[in-house]
């Protein structure tokens, strides 16, 4: 039997520490539906799994055993790790801030109710909208685009490079300008509409200031909206799984 040395252990906790750190923030793990010890124990696993393949790119990368180099290289490694979280989970927020306009938009936005990704009170909308580009994620098998990526990112970053807080904010300045992009394409209809709608109303509401416009219009707006939404919710979704899928095979 071979003998799992002192090296062998720290190679795995330093493996451990940027998955962890990835999964603890990565859309789908990171929800707070999901409890803190079940994604504890979905890192550990992983990290298990991928041990075999990543511990020959990582041993020989690895400091010496002075505790100030290894503490080092745990922060390091923790810090790259909720990078790559963040990265894939501004994709997410994105899509939850523009389909909370969206929902205004459309009437929608008075109507409170508990979120998906964590115990914020959002639009029902804004729900369905996170809900089914989550359970997107996993039916694309995107999950295991992000398992590939991180493996991939001990060639790109590795242990021995450490953690760079400028090409950290960089990253995540321009993931921020790309996901917002992204997701203003993707619900400008709404926004379109919402514009289109409510001049049509102010200029109702003008012409005929004794009928109360807004309130007859609302059902009116709120129906519009839910039928665009039904027509345009397919091209929705692919052009956001689409860019996601992307920045996962780009990084």
């Amino acid at each position: 039997m071979t003998s799992i040395g002192s090296t062998t252990i720290l190679a795995t906790f330093v493996l451990f520490c940027r998955i962890g750190g990835c999964l603890m923030l990565m859309p789908g793990f990171s929800s707070d539906r999901v409890p803190v010890q079940a994604r504890l124990f979905l890192a550990f696993a992983v990290t298990l799994t991928l041990a075999p393949i990543l511990l020959a790119k990582v041993e020989p990368n690895l400091p010496d055993d002075s505790p100030v180099t290894i503490a080092r290289v745990v922060l390091s490694e923790s810090l790259i790790g909720v990078v790559i979280g963040l990265l894939g989970r501004f994709f997410f927020l994105a899509l939850e801030t523009m389909g909370t306009a969206s929902a205004m938009a459309i009437g929608l936005g008075n109507a409170l109710a508990a979120g998906i990704e964590n115990s914020d009170f959002t639009p029902p909308l804004v729900s369905f909208i996170t809900l089914a580009a989550t359970m997107l994620f996993f039916a694309t098998d995107q999950h295991w685009e992000v398992l590939r990526g991180l493996a991939d990112s001990y060639t790109a970053l590795p242990v021995a490079d450490g953690f760079t807080a400028q090409s950290g904010l960089i990253q995540l300045a321009d993931i921020v300008a790309k996901t917002f992009n992204l997701t203003l394409r993707i619900s400008s209809p709404f926004i379109i509409f919402g514009i289109v709608i409510n001049l049509a109303i102010g200029l109702a509401n003008k012409l005929t200031p004794q009928i109360p416009v807004y309130f007859i219009s609302m059902p009116f707006v709120v129906a519009g909206g839910l039928f665009l939404f039904y027509f345009v919710s397919k091209q929705f979704f692919q052009l956001f799984m689409a860019g996601f899928a992307a920045w996962l095979a780009t990084g």
